[in-house]
């Protein structure tokens, strides 16, 4: 017999009958881009960008027909900006269903909601006046994209950063076995290895901070056509520049209908490339968890397999792994896709457009992840000084250099005669030092040597990096 669900209907909004986990699971985890990313935060930022124009506008001397505003029409202008809710998004949706354009849905939504006050009544023809759809969704995009990236991207990469900065500090003198091509190879230090991803995840912390984002309001086809026939004699460009720049953004004075998102392109790729770097700590630290040079911290109450009660799983790497894995899948179509329009416009660009949350959602998943799992590491010291020493064959790159010093031209050759595919012990290794033809010195230098004393400066690279809070 087959068991049939009757899944007819249609399920009632919630965490369990969300269509994307981001909405649905992770709902808790990612709650912080919903206020920038979510449908009622791209219909605020277009009343706020339509609000601000509509003042911009009212302050030129040129346009007589609209009348400078009071400071109480003013105070009420901002007040709809500044405190814009649920509701009044909702009604805008509720004209959208009418208009079936959701631009217009906002012009006509600040009509009806001042209706009744005759200063502002009166300049209802200058709501939206001269502008494109896309004058407004760029710009919105773009304050979608500058909060999200002060307010939520940054602060979590700052403390991937500073976990790796504290890491790299705690372990600086802590000796470890490379593997260089998964093989035993000249030790490091657990601290240099946290070190080196510090230094690569804050460069691309910093250059994703620097990610210009701009922004233009120049009408249909980018001429400022209609802008012109009407008033030609105020400087639109000149008016278009200090209006994008005073909401922090960079203004492109060359667009066609479309800012062409090429600065969104950048500001995703340069994610890619520190989800890359990111992607490449989760699986090292997998893989040390595997070999046994970190366990991880028992949570109580938590459960690492169903049916092997022992088992503490990696699984916070794993879903940072995972998550990085869509994260950038999702940004690399979206840098891809954005920069390319045909002709003057078309609209692809649109619902591509409204993922970007998606993407940044993931992303987020994935660092909180990765943090929860490098709170859980405690090394294991007795392990990696075991692998250490089980490895003294590591050490034939000292001897061979030492006999290349000393002018042996055949250094190379004598060592890969004893060392190549060998596991050699400390007191094999010392009986062939000891016939080597060495001056003393160099003789003992290399005899009070071990693998866990031969890490190079690795220990002072270690104490390098800064925390974001230092």
């Amino acid at each position: 017999m087959v068991r049939k669900t009757d899944v007819s209907g249609v399920l009632p909004p919630g965490p369990l009958t969300a269509l994307s986990p981001l909405d649905g699971r992770y709902r808790s985890k990612t709650a912080s881009l919903a206020t920038h990313f979510s449908e009622f935060g791209l219909v605020r930022n277009r009343v706020l960008i339509e609000i601000e124009w509509l003042k911009t506008l009212a302050r030129q001397p040129q346009i007589m027909e609209l009348k400078p505003f009071s400071e109480r029409a003013i105070a009420r202008l901002d007040e709809l900006a500044a405190n814009f809710n649920i509701g009044d998004a909702e009604e805008v949706k509720h004209i959208e269903a009418e208009t079936n354009h959701d631009v217009k849905a906002v012009e006509y939504f600040l009509r009806r909601h001042f209706r009744g006050d005759p200063e502002i009544e009166s300049a209802y023809p200058f709501i939206h006046f001269a502008c494109t759809s896309e004058d407004i969704n760029n710009l919105a995009y773009a304050l979608m994209l500058q909060r999200s990236r002060s307010e939520v991207m940054q602060p979590l990469m700052n403390r991937i950063a500073d976990a790796l900065a504290e890491r790299a500090h705690r372990h600086a003198s802590q000796p470890m076995l490379s593997r260089t091509h998964g093989q035993p190879a000249s030790p490091t230090t657990v601290g240099k290895e946290f070190a080196n991803f510090w230094y690569r995840l804050s460069r691309l912390i910093t250059q994703f901070a620097e990610v210009p984002l701009l922004g233009k309001i120049n009408g249909a086809v980018g001429n400022y056509n209609a802008h012109l026939i009407a008033y030609p004699d105020i400087d639109w460009p000149a008016l278009a520049r200090s209006f994008v720049e005073d909401f922090g953004l960079e203004w492109n004075p060359l667009t066609t209908q479309i800012e062409p998102h090429d600065c969104i392109a950048e500001f995703c790729h340069t994610l890619v490339r520190f989800n890359v770097v990111l992607l490449q700590l989760t699986r090292d630290l997998w893989g040390y968890i595997s070999v046994g040079y970190f366990r991880q911290a028992a949570v109580a109450g938590e459960v690492g397999s169903s049916t092997m009660p022992h088992k503490i799983n990696p699984i916070d790497f794993e879903n940072s792994e995972g998550n990085l894995g869509l994260a950038n899948a999702l940004l690399d179509h979206l840098a891809l896709k954005l920069p390319v329009s045909r002709w003057q416009r078309d609209l692809t660009d649109s619902t591509v457009l409204r993922n970007l949350g998606t993407a940044l959602g993931h992303c987020v998943l994935a660092y909180e992840a990765c943090l929860r799992g490098l709170g859980k590491l405690e090394i294991d010291e007795t392990r990696l000084d075991q692998d250490l020493e089980q490895n003294w064959e590591v050490l034939a790159e000292a001897i061979q250099t030492l006999l290349r010093k000393h002018g042996s031209d055949d250094a190379y050759e004598q060592l890969k005669a004893l060392t190549r595919g060998q596991r050699l012990d400390r007191d094999a290794l010392r009986d062939f030092i000891r016939r080597l033809p060495l001056p003393p010195d160099a003789r003992e230098v290399l005899l009070s040597l071990t693998p866990g004393r031969y890490i190079g400066n690795a220990a002072d690279q270690a104490r390098t990096p800064q925390s974001t809070s230092s």
